[in-house]
């Protein structure tokens, strides 16, 4: 195991102490405040709360950083510092329905050297604060579960591979889209889970857990950590039209080099048709 940078301890410190907020928080689940902000998208205190311990802890570590935030919005940094991009928790919903399946996401972006925008995310974590799991990477460094390297599955054909998803609810997604895809997809692999966090979907890609993975309508602090992972983990992200970006969002595919290649096949033939 490579010696913990800098940034990854920081990293890591932020998500333990927002994640024991949101054990607290979760053990009293039916005492939460809640607010409504759209359509089958609830915020809770709890998710709030975890978001300023995470700003404080990361402000405080690494000042003048930015931050994209998922409730707090763009937060402007200094000009040439990195930016972190943060979702407090990841898996909204199981939380506030008692379903122990969430977790903290933390990417650090670089500023492009021409001034342009942004560029490579470098370092990413996604800590589960039921399980105690600390999934992190950073870029040329590989990928790591705590101390333990992360590949991902060595399965190669599509009969043998599980895959992940997230599906369209209420206000949210393409049900004609997902349906084709599922409809292409469903009868050549062996399962389909929809667990309901992206991040821990991606973490788990990374960990050869699932095989493969695709969703659309997504947002960047929901996959820039998982898109890391992945990669330093020996994995391919793309979009549906196979483009590789820095962060992948709107469109997902994840898998392993031959999974990836027969899910974008799927998928665009099923989106063609």
């Amino acid at each position: 195991m490579p010696a913990l940078s800098g940034i990854i301890r920081v990293m890591e410190k932020a998500a333990r102490k927002a994640g024991g907020k949101l054990r607290r928080d979760f053990g009293e689940i039916e005492h939460l405040q809640v607010s409504r902000k759209g359509p089958s998208d609830f915020v809770s205190k709890a998710d709030r709360q975890a978001e300023r311990a995470l700003w404080d802890e990361l402000t405080a570590a690494r000042p003048g950083y930015g931050f994209e935030l998922e409730e707090g919005g763009t937060i402007e940094g200094e000009e040439g510092k990195p930016r972190f991009i943060i979702d407090p928790l990841d898996g909204t919903s199981n939380f506030l329905h008692g379903i122990p399946h969430f977790a903290i996401s933390i990417a650090v972006q670089e500023p492009k050297l021409d001034g342009s925008g942004w560029g490579d995310v470098t370092a990413a974590l996604i800590y589960q604060p039921i399980t105690d799991e600390t999934f992190w990477a950073e870029k040329t460094r590989g990928a790591w579960l705590h101390d333990g390297r992360l590949r991902v599955s060595g399965r190669r054909t599509m009969s043998e591979a599980l895959i992940a998803t997230g599906m369209p609810f209420q206000g949210h997604g393409d049900f004609a889209e997902w349906s084709k895809i599922f409809a292409a997809l469903g009868p050549q692999i062996a399962g389909v889970r929809r667990f309901g966090s992206a991040a821990l979907d991606l973490a788990w890609v990374a960990a050869g857990r699932y095989d493969g993975f695709w969703e659309s309508g997504l947002n960047p602090w929901d996959t820039a950590a998982g898109c890391l992972l992945v990669r330093e983990a020996g994995g391919f992200v793309s979009d549906y039209r196979g483009r590789s970006p820095e962060i992948c969002a709107e469109q997902v595919i994840a898998g392993n080099d031959p999974l990836h290649s027969r899910l974008h096949k799927a998928i665009a033939t099923a989106l063609k048709n």
